[in-house]
């Protein structure tokens, strides 16, 4: 191949291109399978990646701890030149080594880090914000004032409390000596007691106001003091926070993006129509928008194009080294829409229904409820394009009643569902699966051997917001999902496993079986967290719960086919 390095482009040789059928249609972004030459593309990449060791960056692949591994989606582009020449585009999502220019790969859409830029100039400001805040938060008279309030304000409590309990003692001492009063024949000396009484009561409560007195004086100089500190405090955040909104929607007006006929929409106005109304952190520098900006802007016609993870996993998501991976919906999906507009697509296999015979068969039916055998590839429910579900068959061949879902089981996956026939069955059976007393085993082929026999995962999970409906580990906000494994049979380099989900959260299994600190085995045809294939080998084959009715414990089988 022939690199030319001023136009970032790399072209295929002759031979290549003679012995490959080019694409009729652009890649469907979101879901796709590698054209031929987007994969020989990526490996010449990968190859670069290797042997290239003067990036900077630390991808995570060596025993490099100086500096912070972090892992990076990267994509390729195959286009046809001004002349019809085929080649390819490179690019990473984000910065590398934080720089924006790398010789072998396509410009960012715009480039903040360009000397003097509007940018680094206000970032120098807010960066100058943030040093007079983190001088201001370190005074040390700052902490020393805090740390004097808190303990004032302990003090004062403890001192005001004790107080009024020896009040309390004197009011009740008063109490007694009163009643020693009320037997006394003499009127003159009664009244007289009963003024010295009184005038302690006063005496005790004008001592209770000056104790408090003294002590709100007292906490009300130490806050006065304290406070010139918080209101700078308070001052500079938020500046910082009003110079970052103007930097950041600044930005978002420089990001212009090309689609096909040389139209060009800003970052602000792709996102004002969506759900967030404004775009997300990061959006716009992802690989595929890159790609195709330099080639709408060079007069490229763009073929095909493939993304794939390069280093180590972040923590809380499922990346593989090397492994291929659509473009993200959140951040992306908006700007490629308009990008890609009038390109013809390859098909969107969202909007692809199931295949006519994929099963439906009925386990179990009476007046309450009904038990299915879901095939691979059926919705359980209606989707925004397609109706076709568990939900619509049934609700065709029941007369007149309304098929009520329990729970759902992923379109991938096969396997047992149970569906009530009235409003008391539903909430009796639906009560069951919050109370985690519905049993309930899955079989599933992993990609690869485990060494354990079995064993218990417990990672939260939480969606991730912009790549809906993947899931992510998070420790701060994620939900409790637990997960019992035990190994069944080991295939080649296949292994079968029986799950038993304690917790019923999206995804719980195929994301306890990829994720590193689970299985760290992808499900085999996982097209959202491993490798898509003719399914995804996941059945829900054993379920059981107490029926609504009866108060009995009913249970259910069907054994998977693979």
């Amino acid at each position: 191949m022939d690199n030319n390095d001023q136009h970032k482009i790399t072209y295929f040789a002759d031979s290549v291109i003679k012995e490959t059928t080019l694409p009729r249609r652009f890649t469907f972004p979101f879901y796709y399978e590698p054209h031929p030459l987007t994969i020989l593309a990526a490996t010449e990449l990968q190859q670069y990646l290797e042997t290239h060791t003067g990036l900077g960056h630390n991808f995570g692949l060596t025993n490099d701890k100086e500096t912070m591994a972090i892992g990076k989606m990267f994509g390729v582009l195959v286009v046809a030149d001004t002349e019809g020449k085929i080649g390819y585009l490179s690019a990473f999502s984000g910065k590398l080594a934080d720089s924006n220019d790398h010789p072998k790969f396509v410009p960012p859409v715009f480039d903040m880090l360009t000397e003097d830029s509007f940018f680094l100039k206000e970032q120098e400001v807010i960066d100058s914000v943030n040093a007079q805040l983190e001088e201001v938060e370190s005074n040390e008279d700052y902490h020393q004032l805090r740390r004097e309030l808190e303990e004032l304000s302990a003090q004062s409590m403890e001192e005001i409390a004790a107080f009024k309990n020896e009040l309390k003692t004197n009011k009740e001492n008063r109490r007694l000596r009163r009643e020693e009063n009320s037997t006394n024949p003499d009127p003159h000396d009664f009244e007289m007691a009963e003024a010295d009484l009184s005038k302690q009561s006063h005496y005790d409560r004008h001592r209770l106001r000056l104790l408090t007195a003294k002590w709100k004086e007292v906490l009300e100089d130490t806050r006065t003091r304290l406070a010139q500190f918080e209101d700078r405090i308070d001052a500079l955040r938020s500046e910082r926070k009003e110079r970052s909104a103007a930097l950041q929607l600044q930005l978002f007006e420089q990001y212009l993006f090309l689609n096909k006929d040389g139209k060009s929409k800003s970052l602000q106005d792709i996102f004002s129509a969506t759900a967030f109304g404004r775009p997300p952190a990061a959006a716009g520098e992802c690989a595929t928008p890159k790609l195709l900006q330099y080639a709408f802007a060079q007069g490229y016609h763009p073929l095909a194009m493939a993304e794939f993870w390069w280093g180590a996993a972040p923590r809380s998501e499922i990346r593989k080294h090397k492994q291929f991976y659509p473009a993200c919906a959140g951040k992306c999906k908006p700007i490629l829409a308009h990008m890609l507009e009038g390109m013809p697509l390859d098909e969107n296999p969202f909007l692809q229904a199931a295949e006519g015979n994929s099963g439906l068969e009925i386990v179990f039916e009476d007046d309450y409820l009904l038990v299915v055998n879901k095939s691979a590839g059926l919705r359980s429910v209606p989707g925004v394009d397609i109706s076709d579900s568990v939900y619509s068959r049934l609700k065709s061949t029941l007369a007149n009643t309304e098929p009520l879902m329990v729970h759902r089981l992923d379109m991938g996956t096969s396997g047992l569902l149970v569906v009530a026939k009235t409003r008391g069955a539903h909430k009796h059976i639906q009560k069951q699966f919050l109370d985690r007393v519905v049993s309930k085993r899955y079989t599933a082929l992993l990609s690869k051997a485990i060494d354990q026999t079995e064993g218990e995962i417990s990672l939260p999970l939480c969606p991730d917001p912009f790549n809906r409906p993947r899931q992510m580990v998070c420790f701060e906000t994620g939900k409790t999902s637990i997960t019992k494994w035990k190994v069944v049979a080991t295939i080649g380099e296949v292994t079968k496993v029986h799950f038993w989900p304690l917790t019923g959260r999206t995804h719980q299994l195929r994301m306890h079986a990829a994720h590193e600190m689970g299985l760290n085995a992808p499900i085999v045809g996982d097209d959202i967290y491993g490798n898509a294939g003719t399914r995804l080998y996941l059945h829900a084959a054993q379920l059981s719960f107490i029926h609504p009715k009866t108060k009995e414990r009913i249970s259910f089988e069907v054994a998977e086919d693979f």
